[in-house]
């Protein structure tokens, strides 16, 4: 009967953008599981119904981020489906999507350096909730005021990094205008105890004014420096050598030949 099949393990909330995906082991045998996902103050709602899977997409049923929720997977054999007795199951962590959900990585749309300025425009991640139109939410329509961007940069080919942050789309700091840049952006909801950095966009490099130097480093030219010195010391050998040899024969030549 029900009471002999295993219990979910293992179960995890996955969420970035607010799309959050649920997670469990072990992979099912003659039975299967639905998920009933429990709010603090919303209705029960299943998904997943006598799936054979062990993930389930939950993303639908957790549009009020601000509650706190609870899976339970159930495991359900196929005898059991028409009777009235409560199924085995395990219970989650809880979850509250606006506190643990990750940041995704914001999108750079455009940057240029102009004299010492760095500008650099960026689009928020979308997440999967809809407005009334049917375009996508943004991360910043539900966050709103508690979120933050982080831009962090530094000279090309340089370790020394520094930062800026802003609520809006745009930033624009001073920089050297004689060296190139490298930058990346990243989410941040400052409010939060935990997961308050988001995932780091993609790292971009200005190439204004950019120099041989700049583009291989000075190693690359101490080394052609010495090959250059080892060239010119092995003609100057090779010329002393062959004048050497030059004045040699003429010396020989003016000898006045034996027995004459």
């Amino acid at each position: 009967g029900n009471a002999e099949v295993p219990r979910a393990v293992n179960i995890t909330w996955s969420s970035i953008n607010f799309k959050t995906i649920l997670q469990w082991q072990p992979k099912p045998s003659g039975y299967f599981y639905t998920v009933e996902i429990h709010g603090q103050t919303s209705d029960t709602k299943k998904k997943c119904i006598l799936t054979e899977e062990t993930e389930c997409d939950v993303t639908d049923v957790l549009r009020n981020v601000k509650e706190t929720y609870t899976a339970h997977i159930l495991s359900v054999t196929s005898s059991g489906i028409d009777n009235f007795e409560e199924p085995p199951f395990a219970v989650s962590e809880k979850f509250t999507p606006y506190n643990q959900t990750v940041l995704g990585k914001p999108e750079i749309q455009n940057y240029t350096q102009e004299d010492s300025k760095l500008h650099v425009v960026f689009q928020d991640p979308l997440t999967p909730y809809k407005f009334p139109n049917g375009s996508f939410q943004s991360i910043r329509d539900i966050f709103q005021h508690d979120l933050e961007y982080k831009l962090f940069y530094w000279k090309d080919q340089s370790s020394g990094k520094k930062d800026a942050t802003t609520k809006s789309h745009t930033f624009e700091v001073s920089i050297d205008s004689t060296k190139n840049y490298c930058f990346y952006i990243q989410g941040i909801i400052p409010s939060r105890r935990e997961n308050r950095n988001g995932q780091e966009s993609m790292v971009l490099c200005t190439s204004v004014g950019r120099n041989i130097l700049d583009e291989y480093g000075a190693e690359v030219f101490i080394i052609i420096a010495v090959i250059a010195i080892a060239i010119i010391t092995l003609a100057i050998v090779l010329s002393v050598i062959l004048c050497k040899r030059k004045k040699t024969k003429a010396a020989r030549e003016r000898e006045p030949l034996n027995g004459v």
